[in-house]
């Protein structure tokens, strides 16, 4: 399998890498990826030379942030659409997950990880340049783009998860993890039983890695998935101290436990939905025990934000592939496409689908509010017709407006799976997060859609000749 390295050299090689000698960690390797993601075609972004650090030690952002590069992320065939990347996604993802137990991962005695090796009291977290992403960030965040790797006590089964992880001193961090989670699952699993977990942080890695973690994969096999995807097994080392599967190839390995009863003050961070929504809070810590690390190390960034971000556009890309996938599975006939608005950064999902049957739609919309991502979090489901392009947000709008009847044609769902990220939701403390999802049927009346008004439309042929009449008008 391909390490980070060598994703970097063949970035470089298409002419999307860009080399930044000389920025600051505080605040301004944070300001230049997000001004960068709000190019047209954002590039791929590597950090030397940072400010109070030696040559070498590096910080990625932008590694998967255009079509190009998660298609070269994930052995994918080039292509610049995204409804292509999609469609080829969806499929794969089925072949993937087939073929998971065939790459399990391949235990190995070193690895490149290994070349530098910090225990005891030479553990020092801010050896490694730690940006301060945001302004209003209540720290440096060393995990923005990791792997967090635990195992569930009860069956020995490891996870990888993303989760952000904020630096408190040189050997300690807090470990944000949303309820629901699997990580979260399996500290709380430990400190049940009084003991403290062990836990893993890959923070620079192969950007395949980063995106299993942070994508909701079944069957929840990560390692495997991740094999199957290259075509060849990961390479784990069994870490010291802990037992657990360290990837062999990572730029930097943290390693600890997560005691039991142990909190410090975690955030604020600025976070997915655009907003410093969950606050400072208690957080349970990781005491590092060990820190492996490559010559020059490469952390790898990918700070959340109001869109686009560092992940939106992959999010809108693999979650609306499993979606898509998740409702076929689910007997919904006639999906035509999917797709979760980039703006709004999976909070707005669309749905088109050639109606067959009477509640066709409103089946295909509640379905949608709750299998996107396994029901976590969410706002707006709308289903069209498959004459609707679902990526064009102008399209979508016009069907809404004109095929829709707000009384007639939007429903509400209560209590649904939210988070402490969830901007509209007042936090207090030891409460549950719940919001309501509006699904929207923006199709045409199935009762009486060949009576529908005939809509405007230019027949191909004839735009195709005035095109070519009219080349210099038009452009």
């Amino acid at each position: 399998m391909d390490d980070l390295r060598a994703w970097l050299s063949k970035v470089a090689e298409a002419g999307e890498l860009k080399q930044v000698d000389g920025a600051d960690w505080d605040l301004e390797i944070g300001c230049l990826a997000a001004l960068n993601w709000a190019k047209p075609n954002p590039d791929a972004l590597l950090f030397d030379n940072i400010e109070g650090y030696p040559k070498g030690f590096r910080v990625l952002t932008g590694s998967t942030s255009n079509a190009r590069r998660v298609a070269l992320t994930f052995n994918l065939p080039e292509t610049s659409s995204a409804v292509e990347l999609i469609d080829v996604f969806r499929r794969r993802l089925k072949e993937w997950e087939a073929d998971c137990d065939k790459y399990r991962p391949v235990w190995v005695k070193s690895g490149p990880v290994m070349e530098n090796v910090m225990r005891g009291d030479h553990v020092d977290l801010y050896k490694f340049p730690v940006p301060r992403w945001h302004e209003g960030d209540g720290g440096r965040y060393i995990g923005t783009g990791d792997a967090v790797i635990t195992q569930d006590p009860d069956t020995g089964a490891p996870n990888m998860g993303t989760y952000r992880i904020m630096v408190q001193n040189g050997k300690t961090t807090a470990l944000f993890i949303a309820q629901g989670k699997h990580g979260r699952i399996h500290y709380e699993k430990y400190h049940a039983q009084g003991k403290p977990c062990p836990v893993l942080v890959s923070v620079g890695h192969h950007p395949l890695v980063f995106r299993v973690a942070s994508t909701e994969i079944p069957p929840a096999a990560e390692f495997n998935y991740a094999g199957a995807v290259m075509g060849e097994p990961m390479k784990v080392i069994r870490e010291e101290v802990t037992g657990l599967p360290m990837p062999a190839d990572s730029e930097i390995v943290i390693a600890g436990f997560c005691p039991p009863g142990k909190v410090m003050p975690e955030g604020p961070f600025g976070e997915w939905t655009g907003y410093y929504a969950s606050g400072e809070t208690p957080a349970p810590v990781i005491e590092v025990e060990r820190v492996y690390y490559r010559n020059n190390p490469v952390i790898m960034g990918s700070p959340p934000g109001k869109a686009p971000s560092d992940s939106s556009y992959y999010r809108g890309i693999v979650t609306g592939a499993l979606l898509y996938n998740d409702l076929e599975a689910a007997g919904v006939p006639d999906v035509k496409g999917v797709w979760m608005g980039e703006a709004a950064n999976q909070m707005w999902v669309v749905v088109a689908i050639k109606q067959r049957y009477a509640g066709h739609a409103k089946q295909t919309a509640v379905l949608a509010s709750q299998l996107a991502r396994k029901g976590f979090f969410g706002r707006y489901v709308v289903v069209v017709d498959d004459d609707i392009d679902p990526t064009n947000l102008q399209e979508v709008l016009w069907a809404v407006c004109t095929r829709s009847d707000p009384e007639k044609d939007i429903d509400i769902i209560r209590r649904c799976w939210s988070t402490v990220m969830d901007p509209i939701i007042r936090k207090r403390p030891g409460q549950g997060h719940f919001n309501s999802r509006a699904i929207i049927d923006a199709c045409k009346p199935f009762e009486w859609i060949n009576e529908f008004p005939q809509e405007i439309k230019i027949d191909p042929a004839l735009a195709a000749r005035v095109k070519a009449k009219w080349k210099d008008v038009l452009g």
